[in-house]
């Protein structure tokens, strides 16, 4: 998978889809971040606020690793946001729901750009038009593998704290206790391609279902 970004692209597609990873790491994953901070002070907790997560600014958020693996295999992360769930009235909804702010986030950009995709697409093509189609239609596809993979339920990921209402808490936490194993796990299989399809499968067909709201009122009016 080391390779997939450098095959099956022309010169101008891997220049706009290297551009829209770089959107994504210095806005994208920000924002991501943010919507946690913002929703957790929103329901009680102040430690991001505290701790100056409360921000766009992408320096705040940025983890080097998870930059570089968004480069090379199109998944990857920021600096976690730190929360307290014992200052929610409701620990475990509380972390549900601001565990779920940041996929919610991405979800709501990928709409964003998909709708500025299909505005685009209707000016006559041109070589601007085209570059500014492609450069929309990665982010907006980038955006949903970031949806897609932080809602897998396995700890640290936004997935796993979403999945803690709905087992008991004493299993939920002695699997969080190798979390930091079963991402590297994850991360490997995701770097050798052993996740490709699955979670291809899984960004198709929330690509898809955004992609068949967002056409709704282009195909009425067309």
């Amino acid at each position: 998978m080391l390779f997939n970004l450098l095959q099956g692209y022309s010169g101008i597609e891997l220049f706009i889809l290297l551009f829209a990873r770089l959107f994504v790491v210095f806005c994208v994953l920000p924002l991501h971040e943010y919507a946690h901070a913002y929703v957790a002070t929103k329901l009680g907790d102040q430690t991001a606020r505290l701790s100056g997560r409360l921000t766009v600014n992408p320096l705040a958020h940025l983890d080097a690793i998870g930059a570089i693996m968004i480069f090379l295999v199109g998944f990857g992360y920021a600096k976690p946001v730190p929360v307290n769930p014992r200052n929610f009235k409701n620990p475990k909804k509380g972390m549900a729901i601001t565990a779920l702010a940041g996929p919610l986030s991405n979800i709501l950009m990928a709409l964003f750009f998909l709708i500025l995709y299909h505005i685009v697409i209707l000016f006559k093509s041109t070589v601007i038009v085209s570059s500014i189609a492609y450069f929309l239609y990665f982010a907006c596809t980038i955006n949903i593998g970031l949806a897609v993979f932080n809602l897998i339920p396995i700890p640290p990921l936004d997935g796993s704290r979403i999945l803690q209402l709905l087992i008991p808490s004493k299993y939920y936490f002695k699997f969080a206790q190798y979390e930091r194993y079963i991402i590297l796990v994850v991360f490997a299989l995701i770097i050798f391609g052993v996740l490709d399809r699955p979670l291809a499968v899984l960004d198709q067909l929330l690509f898809n279902l955004l992609d068949f709201i967002v056409s709704i009122p282009f195909k009425l009016f067309s």
